[in-house]
């Protein structure tokens, strides 16, 4: 197909071009892993967002799905085990991965750390990470015990467009 003939998106609506590096951009400690916020929705007109995640090992999300973003992640480093509907898969530096809304998923870091490139279309979970999170005042993951986890009721993800999902959790050894 050629491009001639392509129409071009339109420009985003209050949006500038964006350049944030790493250690200047804003981040939060939140369940014991360190969210560096690249673009979050204000800085693209809510298409996207952006977050860097430094991860200690077994920690991830239990079977929870997007309502409305389709969600990536791009491993910089380490590796996790993902459940992506009913499919159990790995993933390792240098991968990958994109998770369609409205799709079950969960993931538990296997190695001593992960870090990866976590983004939202449309932005979405950063703004749950802003409200809730503790800014963070090295650019570590938090010393254990330091930031007390948030009482995250129903309402408040959906508010955020996550359903966390009743069942078994088939990545943790005792189901939750």
């Amino acid at each position: 197909m050629s491009t001639d003939t392509q129409t071009a998106l339109p420009p985003i609506s209050g949006s500038e071009p964006l350049i944030r590096n790493v250690d200047a951009a804003p981040a939060y400690w939140l369940v014991d892993v360190l969210w560096i916020v690249l673009a979050d929705g204000r800085d693209t007109g809510g298409r996207f967002s952006m977050m860097e995640q430094l991860l200690p090992k077994g920690s991830g999300p239990g079977p929870h799905k997007h309502t409305w973003s389709d969600e990536t992640f791009y491993m910089l480093d380490g590796e996790i085990t993902l459940l992506v509907g009913d499919d159990i898969r790995t993933a390792r530096k240098g991968d990958f991965v994109m998770v369609p809304r409205s799709t079950r998923h969960a993931f538990r870091v296997e190695s001593e750390t992960a870090r990866f490139l976590n983004g939202y279309t449309p932005a979405s979970m950063e703004a749950l990470i802003v409200e809730l999170a503790t800014p963070a005042t090295e650019r570590t993951l938090p010393p254990k015990g330091a930031v007390a986890p948030p009482t995250m009721n129903p309402d408040l993800l959906r508010r955020y467009g996550m359903d966390v999902l009743p069942g078994p959790d088939p990545l943790r050894p005792d189901g939750r």
